[in-house]
């Protein structure tokens, strides 16, 4: 486009001020933290996996969805496709942002893409084969392409808008990774492990990672959040395969050089793309402190899931009108493979406000409040 970008973010503002300023005003503030939270950003883009989908798995032919009870028994909604007993992490850092929650691409038009729209994916990866024993899914390439076509439609709906550079100020979030290890690099019936070592294979997945960030850059994204993989050596299905029941350290050592890797990409791409603003939100470290210290954030139980068969409830997944723990609250698991409500709002809120020790080179926060 001869070094124009469309900007999303720049036509959500034309397009908000022009036809929509009443809807904005009623829209504006949210009540959270003890208070009513103005709009940070004018939007979010979600991209990942089964950790943060609320539903776009739902009508693929696909067997990893979550689109049945007791998935949802404390979301307000229900059952929505969240992996989860109620909020995910990004349900957290959208209302912390002053957004409402962000519907997913897969039945979103016209007015609700305005905050933005959620295009995970339950079982993809930063590789497309990854998660095919799942059938149905979204890899992240074609997540871009499909928010690619969300510019589209905006476009459409105002014509051709060329601006000289991207505003910046929407948020993207993107978490990918845990599939290509859970379901690709640690599968039987996938050749990759006897390819790659441990770190062959991290530095392949970044190699892609960096041309899919830089292509979601080119799109006009400039403040990316970019997560870890969390700690999978700890999910209840991986301690069901030992007899210890103690969280895997081969497994997590797989996926340490990835997160290092992650923390190296961000740095190189604020250096070499032209504000651009990526940070890296270190979910394996949070992870960590919760399962060290679970007394201190509220949870009595680390090592089974609230939902879920078999030894540590993990496995098998949670099954449709099963019978949940009652104590979810204390609970870090839900089911086999993904955390709780109680534990995905602390990951939210310490993403968004926390040091840079989980949050370099700057929290969420203070992204969004960044000039650029």
């Amino acid at each position: 486009m001869g070094g124009f970008y469309f900007s999303f973010c720049f036509l959500y503002d034309v397009f908000l001020g022009m036809f929509l300023l009443s809807v904005v005003s009623a829209q504006q503030d949210v009540v959270g933290g003890g208070g009513r939270e103005r709009e940070l950003v004018p939007a979010m883009f979600i991209f990942g996996d089964s950790l943060i989908d609320n539903g776009n798995n739902n009508n693929l032919p696909s067997f990893a969805k979550a689109d049945y009870y007791p998935y949802g028994i404390d979301f307000s909604g229900g059952p929505t496709g969240r992996f989860s007993n109620g909020y995910t992490m990004v349900d957290e850092i959208a209302v912390l942002l002053g957004l409402p929650l962000i519907p997913p691409n897969l039945n979103t038009v016209g007015e609700g893409i305005l905050h933005g729209v959620n295009y995970a994916s339950a079982a993809a990866g930063i590789l497309d084969i990854t998660g095919g024993n799942f059938v149905g899914r979204i890899p992240f390439n074609k997540q871009i392409r499909n928010f690619a076509r969300t510019q589209a439609q905006i476009i459409q709906q105002l014509g051709p808008v060329r601006v000289s550079q991207s505003i910046g100020r929407c948020i993207y979030f993107v978490g990918f990774g845990s599939n290509d290890y859970l379901n690709n690099y640690m599968m039987p019936n996938y050749p990759t492990r006897n390819l790659y070592n441990a770190q062959q294979f991290a530095d392949l997945l970044i190699h892609q990672y960096s041309i899919q960030l830089t292509n979601l850059y080119n799109l006009g994204a400039r403040k990316v959040v970019v997560s870890a993989v969390g700690i999978l050596g700890c999910v209840p299905s991986i301690l069901a395969q030992s007899t210890s029941g103690h969280c895997s350290e081969a497994v997590n050592g797989l996926v340490i050089p990835f997160n290092q890797n992650i923390r190296n990409m961000v740095d190189n791409l604020n250096a070499n793309l032209p504000r651009a603003r990526f940070i890296f939100v270190d979910v394996y470290h949070m992870f960590m402190d919760i399962l060290s210290r679970p007394t201190q954030y509220g949870f009595t139980v680390i090592d089974r899931g609230c939902c879920g068969n078999g030894r540590n409830r993990g496995q098998v997944t949670c099954l449709p009108l099963q019978t949940p723990c009652a104590n979810r609250d204390q609970y870090v698991w839900w089911d086999a493979f993904h955390p709780t409500a109680a534990v995905s709002i602390i990951l939210g809120r310490t993403a968004f406000n926390g040091d840079a020790s989980v949050a370099y080179p700057m929290n969420i926060k203070q992204l969004a409040e960044l000039e650029i």
